[in-house]
């Protein structure tokens, strides 16, 4: 399998399905599945039973769910649109993401 290009804390859009054009943040990826969960991204309802031993009310709870990573694309916020990754290597031999068309770095600053 390829390395994946995006990882988590990541600004990404999404390419298909019912949230199309929708931008939000990486939360967690799941590389053995291929999928990622994108915050404010792909809702879905869980119902959730009650149950008086744990004190939990139950009702309908509105929660994130993952996404194929191929309805994904890395966000630049250059070129305000989702593009196509990169790498480049540097001197000292470290990886670095870039945008194709405006050459800025995609990687976040710690």
């Amino acid at each position: 399998m390829s390395a994946l290009s995006i990882r988590k804390d990541d600004i990404v859009i999404v390419k298909q399905g019912k949230d199309k054009g929708k931008t939000g943040k990486v939360l967690a990826v799941f590389p053995d599945k291929r999928r990622a969960i994108v915050e404010r991204i792909n809702f879905v309802k869980q119902f959730i039973r009650p149950d008086r031993s744990k004190n939990v009310q139950g009702g309908i709870m509105e929660r994130e769910a993952r996404l194929p990573l191929s309805r994904l694309m890395l966000y630049c916020e250059e070129c305000g649109r989702g593009v196509r990754v990169r790498t480049k290597c540097l001197e000292d031999g470290t990886k670095m993401r870039m945008c194709p068309k405006c050459e800025t770095s995609l990687e976040k600053q710690k």
